[in-house]
């Protein structure tokens, strides 16, 4: 009786959350898994543990993560605004806006280890993309 293994396909929401490989979607982008153990959270594995994709595809790769960090910032930042007013609201007179201020501020100080991780794989995920047929293909790139 042959068993056959059947991979499951992650998508690629599932793939940028949980920081894995964009080409696999199954190897982990990073050798630590938590994003809050502050010496090594930000050690990346030179290669895809599954599909041997490099993870740093040229030197200084990484360095449009600005940006990509920046955004998602921005935009973790108009979804508190926009709840704080939904939930709690403002007004003139008082200082809400000012516990608004406070509490985001702490929440982007605490989420940032993982908002730099996150937009590491989405940044990865812009140049490359998933391939099923990974394991006949060279991933290694020619200098």
């Amino acid at each position: 009786m042959n068993i056959v293994k059947i991979e499951k396909k992650h998508g690629y929401f599932w793939g940028v959350l949980n920081p894995k490989c964009s080409r696999c979607r199954t190897g982990n982008m990073f050798q630590d898994k938590s994003s809050y153990k502050l010496k090594s959270f930000m050690k990346m594995n030179e290669h895809c543990p599954v599909c041997g994709q490099r993870m740093e595809i040229e030197i200084g790769f990484y360095y449009g993560t600005g940006y990509v960090s920046y955004v998602i910032t921005i935009a973790f930042s108009v979804f508190t605004f926009v709840a704080w007013w939904i939930l709690i609201g403002f007004s003139l007179n008082d200082n809400r806006v000012f516990w608004w201020v406070g509490i985001n501020a702490v929440l982007m100080l605490l989420l940032q280890p993982w908002f730099m991780r996150f937009s590491r794989a989405v940044w990865l995920s812009f140049f490359v993309g998933y391939n099923e047929h990974r394991q006949a293909e060279n991933t290694e790139v020619p200098e």
